[in-house]
């Protein structure tokens, strides 16, 4: 019984798709809880989207992947801010209309050229493919995310609470914005062979979201967030491991099972809350 629970860490395949997956999962995790509190989970989404055409602009010219990748999430991030300074369509207009441009010009642009990447392996990631030169990018890329997180994280929260008053006070707001952008595309790259474009999305949200259903404080936020992401990246493999099923997908729906959850208890905590508020109330009428 025991080697049977024990199977899936034997195979080297499935020990470094455990460990993208963790690489992957721990500056996303912290990333959503910015996102979640500065309402960018449309950017996160639009950011992963636009990459393609820049992963297949690379590719032709010869160019690692990540980088047209980056590139590519660049520029939806600074088309975005421009067209929204610069027209009266409000933000959320403007990410759906660059993302899902950028997105159709890299499908049109995929389908052009010979290759023998697959497309699928670039929507939806291919864990069990990883490789040593993979795992070394979501590493750095892990690393430097959580470095500048570990140095700037306090001024990016409040920078997400209120940037008028991290502007009053003196915070470089512009430099905190671009360098959130800049974040998220790095993970969004670092993403790539894990779980994909599309579902990188996922990472992206449901953390952050999961933890502040259940957490009143920032900085537990944070913990929650990044143990969420962990928890379901490690049991999303082990389960695909059993069921036959793709790692990617599996720690989603795992992530959606822990958002439920979580929305679950804080429901019931909030009407237990207000039955007791009533019934106090109800007291001291009587």
């Amino acid at each position: 019984m025991i080697d049977t629970l024990l199977l899936p860490f034997a195979f080297p395949f499935m020990q470094q798709a455990f460990l993208i997956a963790l690489l992957v999962a721990v500056p996303m995790g912290l990333l959503s809880s910015y996102l979640v509190l500065k309402g960018w989970s449309l950017m996160g989404d639009a950011i992963s989207h636009a990459v393609l055409p820049g992963i297949v602009l690379a590719f032709v010219l010869g160019l690692p992947l990540a980088i047209g990748a980056f590139v590519a999430g660049m520029v939806c991030a600074l088309a975005t801010g421009f067209l929204k300074e610069n027209s009266r369509v409000k933000e959320d207009t403007v990410m759906g209309v660059v993302f899902s441009g950028m997105f159709g010009a890299g499908i049109v642009m995929f389908s052009m050229i010979e290759t023998e990447l697959h497309l699928t392996h670039i929507l939806f990631g291919d864990m069990l493919g990883t490789n040593w030169p993979d795992i070394v990018q979501a590493g750095a890329i892990a690393a430097a995310v959580i470095g500048a997180i570990g140095l700037f994280g306090r001024d990016l929260a409040l920078h997400a609470f209120d940037a008028q008053h991290a502007r009053a006070i003196g915070l470089p707001v512009r430099l905190l914005h671009y360098g959130l952008l800049a974040m998220i595309s790095l993970t969004v790259v670092g993403a790539l062979q894990a779980v994909g474009i599309i579902l990188a999305i996922a990472f992206l949200i449901a953390p952050g979201a999961t933890a502040f259903l259940v957490t009143r404080r920032f900085g537990a936020m944070l913990a929650v967030a990044v143990a969420v992401a962990a928890l379901s990246a490690v049991a999303g493999v082990y389960l695909s491991f059993f069921i036959d099923s793709a790692p990617a997908p599996t720690i989603v729906l795992v992530m959606t099972g822990l958002f439920i959850a979580a929305f679950a208890v804080s429901s019931a905590r909030a009407a237990q809350i207000a039955r007791t508020g009533t019934d106090r109330q109800s007291a001291l009428e009587g």
